[in-house]
C-alpha cells in the first residue's frame, strides 16, 4: 500500500506480507510520521508487516507469530505479545512490552532512554551481541551482502540476534526503500550496539529448557 493506513491493519493476520510506505513524492521524513494507526497486527498468528513510518498505540498487541518492522511506535507496543518478532528502528511510547510473555522485540535505543519506557515486569533487556559469522560476511561483501528474504523464527531465539536483526532491517529496506534502514545498515558496526533485545523471562527459560532436553536426549513433548 502506498499511503497511510488506519487502525487494525493486519488484524488476525495468518500469512502473507503487508508493506505500507508513503509516496516517493512526500516532502516529510517518513521515519518521523505516522504511517499506520492503532492496534496493528492485533492477534496476528503469522505473516509479515513492513511499515515505513511510525505505528500508533498497542502495536502488535496479542501478536503470536507475525514478523514486523516499523520505524517507531506509540504507547503499549507489543502488549500481551505471546510470539512472533518485532523490530522498531525508532522511538517507542511508554509501557512497551506490558504483559509480553513470548516472542522477541529489537528496539533501537539511540538516546538510551528506552528502559524508562519499557514495562520490565515480565521481560529483560539484553544487548545485541556482535557475531563473527556476520562480520565476516560484511567484511567480504559490504553493502552487497546477499539478501535472503524470509527470516525463520522457529529456531532458538536466544541466539543469532545480530544476523537476524540485520536480515530483518535488510528486508525492510528491500520492501519499503527506507532511508532509515539504509543508514543503519551502512553504519552497522556503530548502530548494532544501539539496539536492545526485549526478551520475556519465562520464554527464555522455556527455550533453554527445551535445548537442554534435546542436548541430553531427553523427551520433549510436541508443541
Amino acid at each position: 500500500m502506498i499511503g497511510d493506513a488506519n487502525d487494525y491493519v493486519g488484524k488476525g493476520l495468518s500469512g502473507g506480507r503487508i508493506v505500507v510506505r508513503p509516496s516517493e513524492k512526500v516532502q516529510f521524513a517518513p521515519e518521523n510520521s505516522i504511517i499506520v494507526g492503532n492496534t496493528v497486527l492485533y492477534g496476528a498468528t503469522a505473516g509479515e508487516l513492513y511499515a515505513r513510518g511510525v505505528a500508533g498505540e498497542r502495536f502488535a498487541v496479542r501478536n503470536s507469530g507475525a514478523i514486523a518492522v516499523v520505524e517507531g511506535t506509540g504507547d503499549h507496543g507489543c502488549e500481551y505479545m505471546t510470539g512472533g518478532l518485532v523490530v522498531v528502528i525508532g522511538p517507542t511510547g511508554r509501557n512497551f512490552a506490558a504483559g509480553m510473555s513470548g516472542g522477541v522485540a529489537y528496539v533501537l535505543d539511540e538516546d538510551e532512554t528506552f528502559r524508562s519506557r519499557c514495562n520490565l515486569a515480565m521481560v529483560d533487556l539484553e544487548p545485541v551481541e556482535e557475531e563473527e559469522q556476520l562480520m565476516r560476511k560484511l567484511h567480504h561483501h559490504g553493502n552487497d551482502l546477499e539478501w535472503h528474504g524470509r527470516v525463520d523464527i522457529s529456531g532458538d531465539m536466544t541466539k543469532h540476534d545480530d544476523e537476524r536483526l540485520h536480515q530483518l532491517i535488510s528486508n525492510h529496506l528491500h520492501y519499503t526503500g527506507s532511508t532509515k534502514a539504509k543508514a543503519i545498515l551502512d553504519n552497522w558496526v556503530e548502530m548494532r550496539p544501539k539496539f536492545v533485545k526485549v526478551m520475556p523471562v519465562e520464554y527464555r527459560r522455556a527455550i533453554l529448557e527445551m535445548e537442554k532436553k534435546r542436548g541430553t536426549g531427553g523427551y520433549v513433548a510436541a508443541e
